[in-house]
């Protein structure tokens, strides 16, 4: 079985995270993980599972103005006109996997507020045609990070579930 790993970043944090969920899947499928300034869209080939991650700017995914502002506050200097939020909407309608899962980072500070990257993306997911199954949001300090303590041992966790989840369905078709 094969997973798709695609992620943004801007400060580290997510590509983290990202890197967790991998490692976590990687016992159980072959995963390929790409910044999403590389990833493929449409995806051509068929996966088993795809996740997206992206940070919360905004109480959603960031935008070309939101992803200049993480440049102002310290960010490396990256291509402002790719997100998540573009390499959605290339891609073709689905499902070109059977499952997909939606994780983002957001400041601890905004942890109760509605309104986030993944939830996002799980809706412009939805409506492509895809499945979305899992969303989940990691916390970081502040708007730099780092992570919190122990987060990228719940995104290996979270990561062990999807993998759990996904050899369950297969098992059961």
């Amino acid at each position: 079985m094969r997973a798709l790993v695609v992620y943004e970043s801007m400060f580290g944090n997510t590509r983290a995270v990202a890197e967790a969920v991998a490692e976590a899947l990687s016992p159980e499928l072959t995963v390929e993980v790409l910044d999403v300034a590389h990833a493929p869209a449409p995806i051509e080939t068929l996966v088993d599972l795809v996740v997206v991650g992206g940070p919360t700017h905004a109480f959603s995914l960031s935008k070309p103005a939101t992803r200049a502002n993480a440049v102002e506050q310290g960010a490396p200097e990256v291509a402002t006109d790719t997100g998540l939020r573009e390499w959605l909407h290339r891609l073709h309608k689905g499902p070109h996997s059977e499952v997909v899962a939606c994780f983002d980072t957001r400041s601890e500070k905004v942890r109760h507020l509605p309104g986030s990257a993944a939830h996002k993306a799980a809706s412009l997911l939805k409506h492509l045609g895809y499945h979305p199954v899992s969303s989940q949001s990691f916390y970081v300090s502040g708007t730099a990070g780092p992570l919190l303590p122990g987060e990228l041992d719940r995104a290996r966790a979270w990561g062990r579930t999807l993998a759990a989840d996904l050899a369950a369905a297969a098992v059961g078709r």
